[in-house]
């Protein structure tokens, strides 16, 4: 049997959300431990004034794809950019597009989605269910198709303690749903979606529970892969430890943390946080692609990619690791000394919210006031308490996942591909994890926050300052031909010392 990178040399890979936190690993791994792969097209909208073909170019030269780039500098040739919209009819993809993805595309991964929890049901139900079902109908399309690999989420069922890698009845038939909601106006789906969602918390994880019964109505005519990873981390070693793009879910929390800016936040110390690294996440995902294709099971596995009974974590102890860390290593121009609590009970919360949070946010607030600047701890707060508050329903209990099918497709792998694409939970060590996960790239990302924003400030008083005056271009001159004199001096005495 041909092993997983043997497998992927010569095949044409479509990806969705690659250039979202997962889909730029599934990038960056597929390219270089895969590096006989033919192609990768990635469905890409512009997006912020950009063009897609600029978004991606600025995706490769992203720190990620340097040990991709060592390897292989010209890699970028092997990436085509597919424009496509998700909000729109037939994904907005071209019909030369169209043709040329149903002549060659041998793997789908399907990896975009909105994951904000508080995203408006009508929203979240284009894009994480309609845009699914547009895609799956063009897959069927695909002449060479072997896989197609779908990514869902562990709390996609939330509203079950026991979870089994199976596909749930869902809360409601899709098409149904769609259809009628397609006539309501904004503020009448408003107003029903509490009632809609039921005991699940948010539209995310309503919407992703359909996504998959969507998925998997067309196993008979797909091959068809479900992975449901549960709260996706920093990268656990590649292409190096730490690695994470962005400031959300518990990344957010750590950094607030470590700044000093919270204190208090609400969740059980005795639940398991079933954190789960990128880089394993997206291991898993390329072996499952890989068995999809080879075995082509008759309906589609579904995957829970999960730590918490295999290898669990606590809340508590992700606290004491986290605050230790930023103890250890304290960032830079912090708010206060970091010094964070956990604690279940509702009214304690409260409590702590008001005396170190909103009251020394009204002081400096009225601090930056008198000072004649503009107040903003307190909004800092807020978005900060929101963030937290959406993640409370996370925080506050426990799971139980059965992992069967992770551990059958691990049995499956040579030793060599269960080195490369390794995603046996059981070997993270977790203090470890976390201070890598606080310290060697979030420090990183704020020192260069700084230094950007004061090369800008440089710059701006060059151009608004000395630009404009000669007898300050005058002064600025005489000022680095003197530094210059200097250090030709402490060079030539160096020189001599020698």
């Amino acid at each position: 049997m041909a092993s997983i990178a043997e497998y992927y040399a010569g095949k044409n890979v479509l990806i969705t959300g690659a250039t979202g936190f997962m889909g730029k690993v599934l990038v960056e791994k597929l390219l270089r431990s895969c590096p006989e792969v033919k192609a990768l097209y990635l469905l890409v909208r512009p997006k912020a004034g950009q063009s897609m073909q600029q978004r991606v170019s600025d995706m490769m030269t992203c720190k990620l794809f340097d040990r991709v780039r060592e390897d292989n500098p010209d890699f970028h040739q092997k990436i085509i950019p597919i424009s496509s919209e998700l909000m729109q009819p037939g994904l907005a993809i071209s019909p030369e597009d169209v043709e040329k993805l149903t002549g060659c595309i041998d793997v789908v991964f399907h990896c975009a989605a909105t994951i904000r929890f508080d995203e408006p049901l009508k929203h979240a139900l284009q894009l994480n269910v309609i845009a699914t079902q547009q895609l799956v109908s063009l897959a069927k399309q695909m002449h060479h198709l072997e896989a197609f690999i779908h990514i869902s989420t562990a709390y996609a069922n939330c509203n079950r303690k026991h979870i089994d890698e199976v596909i749930y009845p869902p809360p409601v038939e899709p098409k149904k749903l769609i259809e009628s909601l397609e006539w309501m106006d904004d503020g009448i789906v408003r107003d029903i979606t509490p009632r809609l969602i039921g005991d699940r918390p948010n539209t995310y994880t309503y919407t992703k529970a359909l996504a998959e019964f969507v998925v998997q109505q067309e196993q008979d005519k797909l091959n068809i892969a479900i992975i449901r990873p549960s709260i996706v981390g920093a990268s656990w070693q590649e292409p190096f430890p730490g690695w994470i793009d962005n400031f959300n879910g518990p990344s957010g929390v750590f950094i607030a943390a470590g700044k000093g800016i919270l204190r208090t936040m609400r969740a059980n110390n005795d639940a398991v946080a079933d954190l789960i690294p990128v880089d394993m996440v997206i291991n898993l995902t390329l072996a499952a692609g890989w068995y999809t294709a080879v075995h082509r099971p008759k309906s589609a596995v579904v995957y829970n990619c999960t730590t918490g009974g295999i290898n669990p974590f606590h809340w508590g102890e992700i606290e004491h690791h986290v605050m230790s860390s930023f103890k250890r290593n304290p960032l830079e121009q912090a708010f206060r000394r970091p010094n964070a609590n956990i604690t279940s009970n509702y009214l304690i919360n409260q409590y702590w919210i008001l005396v170190s949070h909103k009251f020394p946010a009204l002081i400096y607030d009225l601090f930056l006031r008198l000072s004649g600047q503009k107040p903003q701890m307190m909004r800092i707060f807020n978005r900060l308490h929101k963030a937290i508050s959406l993640l409370e329903y996370f925080s506050s209990q426990d799971w139980e996942w059965n992992s069967e099918n992770m551990n059958m497709l691990m049995s499956q792998l040579t030793p060599e591909d269960r080195k490369t694409f390794n995603f046996d939970v059981r070997q993270l060590n977790w203090p470890e994890y976390i201070e890598n996960y606080c310290i060697v790239y979030l420090l990183k990302r704020l020192r260069n926050i700084r230094y950007t924003f004061n090369t800008l400030l440089v710059v701006f008083i060059w151009r608004v300052f000395i630009a404009r005056s000669q007898m300050a271009r005058n002064i600025w001159y005489f000022v680095v031909s003197l530094c210059f004199k200097f250090l030709s001096y402490f060079r030539a005495s160096s020189t001599i010392t020698n």
